[in-house]
């Protein structure tokens, strides 16, 4: 990150880090939509051997499934998604942000 701005030379920069936020988000959808379609395997499994804990063991164990699959998937998705926004923010965007009079760069470009 540089050290002063580019159009006013102050030292007050900030990062805005929009490509990590959005791709992070998108990520975290994506990999809990994925992580949860490809535990519906798991989840029969659970549900088949919760049944002998009885009709509730069945549904916990088809629930419990589903909903670690796609908590495990949403995470492994949102650092994903953090990853490429990061890179996004470094070589595409202007990433960084004056806070004395509102100028935006790239870091790269100073």
């Amino acid at each position: 990150m540089p050290s002063t701005c580019p159009k006013c030379k102050s030292g007050r920069i900030d990062t805005r880090n929009l490509g990590k936020k959005a791709c992070g988000a998108i990520g975290t959808v994506a990999g809990a939509a994925s992580g949860a379609a490809s535990t519906m395997g798991g989840a029969e499994i659970g549900g088949t051997v919760g049944l002998a804990a009885g009709p509730g063991g069945a549904i916990l164990g088809t629930l419990a499934g589903a909903i670690l699959g796609a908590l495990f998937g949403g995470a492994a998705g949102c650092a994903v998604g953090a990853t490429l926004g990061e890179v996004v923010d470094e070589h595409i965007l202007n990433n960084c942000r004056c806070l004395e009079c509102g100028y935006t760069f790239g870091a790269q470009r100073v």
